[in-house]
């Protein structure tokens, strides 16, 4: 006799919402969290002042239909982000300002940048979302990385500057680091670029009151003492009889278990039996993104009142792009920033005292001596967590897709997969998260009434 009819491993959105769809359909679930607290990816954190600040993800488009209705479903708010005046560029020292959707670059740049946006759009319009290794030409798209498809199709020096930023500021990682099949899929899962660009109307467009961890500690409470923190997971053992899975502190056993947990981790499991050598190969194959998160707090939003969004693109530093992060009421400052891909890398070798020197140097670049005096820095190194060792998801390289993907989201056996990485639609967003969990959850039900 089993202790529960699922096991849900990872108490993030992936792994709550579907273990909240387990306890609905009447079923006795249980989640172990490897951390003191929920919400994986999403980190909540506060200002000296009490100002509540998010270190981990935290934008919601309005697109992203799921994990707004969940929002919606757990009683908590939205506001949107600040997004009035001019953005600012800077590129080989050149300070652009603008109100358009140039991104500050030249006439000759941008004509070429939105060509290039065209012909790629074009391509993943060809790509299957639910399998993309399907997609005709599908080992052509594969074997190259974006980096490389872009120098064979334009040696415009700025246009490559900016894909140089653009691709590390949507992935957490370089050009050269992943396949352009991947690139296509992952474009095409979010509404393409412009939706995973923009701030109104796009993906950055919405802020969660409070911050986006409340989602998960919503679901949590609902749970109760299903959700057990502090419970690191070592061992899955999986049969014709049910599963076990070993953790520290204990052992539950269980009729079906999903591992809603990043892919890159999820490899790092013992399994026994050993898994299909496809999933261990894809798990091999798939690293997290690099990133630091900082948030850097001023009196006031003083940009504000310079005509200025907050939303900063810098081709030349490695704090790339900048966002108003201030609270909803204006109250102070807050501006945002994100060290991505080489340069988190290069960033992690810093101290922590350099790298707010660093990161306060580019936004004086960006917003004028003011941005010199913040008041308070506040960063997370998402490399370093040892429970997510990088952010935002896991991306695939040339090649992986189409020798591996198949063992993405398929089950093995008693134990399925969720996780941002594994959605269709809205792949390595919160939005993806919940429909992981859905789809694992309604897996796992159908296969205990089998």
């Amino acid at each position: 006799m089993t202790d529960f009819d699922v096991v849900v491993i990872g108490a993030g959105l992936a792994g709550l919402t579907a273990a909240r769809a387990v306890r609905a359909a009447g079923r006795d679930v249980v989640v172990l969290e490897a951390r003191d607290r929920v919400a994986g990816r999403n980190l909540g954190g506060l200002l000296a002042d009490g100002t509540p600040v998010e270190m981990g993800g935290q934008w919601i488009g309005r697109t992203q239909t799921e994990v707004l209705k969940l929002v919606d479903e757990l009683g908590l708010e939205t506001f949107p982000t600040y997004d009035d005046g001019a953005a600012v560029t800077l590129h080989n020292g050149v300070l652009t300002r603008y109100a358009d959707e140039s991104f500050g670059l030249s006439v000759e740049g941008a004509t070429e940048v939105g060509r290039l946006q065209q012909e790629l759009e074009a391509l993943a319009g060809t790509v299957s979302l639910s399998s993309p290794w399907t997609s005709p030409a599908a080992a052509e798209l594969d074997r190259q990385s974006i980096g490389e498809w872009l120098r064979s199709h334009t040696d415009d020096a700025e246009a490559l500057a900016f894909w140089g930023a653009i691709v590390p500021a949507l992935f957490s990682a370089e050009p050269s680091e992943m396949s352009l099949l991947h690139f296509l899929f992952y474009i095409k899962s979010g509404g393409m670029l412009d939706n995973l660009a923009a701030t109104t109307g796009g993906a950055q467009e919405l802020r969660v009151v409070g911050g986006a961890h409340r989602i998960s500690e919503r679901l949590a409470e609902e749970l109760g003492d299903a959700v057990r923190l502090d419970s690191p997971v070592r061992k899955i053992s999986h049969g014709d009889d049910g599963v076990r899975v070993d953790f520290e502190g204990g052992q539950v056993t269980a009729r079906r278990v999903v591992v809603a947990i990043p892919p890159a981790l999820a490899g790092r499991l013992v399994y026994e039996p050993a898994l299909p050598a496809a999933r261990d190969g894809l798990t091999q194959q798939m690293p997290m993104g690099s990133v630091i998160k900082v948030q850097v707090a001023y009196p006031t939003p003083f940009w504000r009142d310079a005509g200025l969004s907050g939303f900063g693109f810098s081709l030349d530093d490695g704090l790339g792009v900048t966002m108003d992060n201030s609270p909803p009421d204006g109250a102070c400052g807050v501006l945002v920033g994100f060290f991505e891909g080489a340069h988190a890398r290069t960033a992690a070798r810093l101290s922590p005292q350099e790298r707010r020197a660093s990161a306060v140097a580019t936004l004086v670049k960006l917003f004028g001596p003011e941005a010199g005096n913040p008041v308070e820095y506040a960063e997370q190194n998402w490399m370093e967590e040892e429970y997510t060792r990088g952010c935002y998801g896991g991306r695939l390289g040339a090649g992986v897709w189409t020798q591996y993907g198949a063992a993405l989201a398929e089950p093995v056996g008693r134990i399925h997969w969720a996780g941002a990485e594994t959605s269709d639609v809205w792949n390595g967003y919160m939005d993806g998260a919940v429909r992981s969990g859905h789809r694992a959850a309604a897996e796992a039900l159908d296969r205990l009434e089998a």
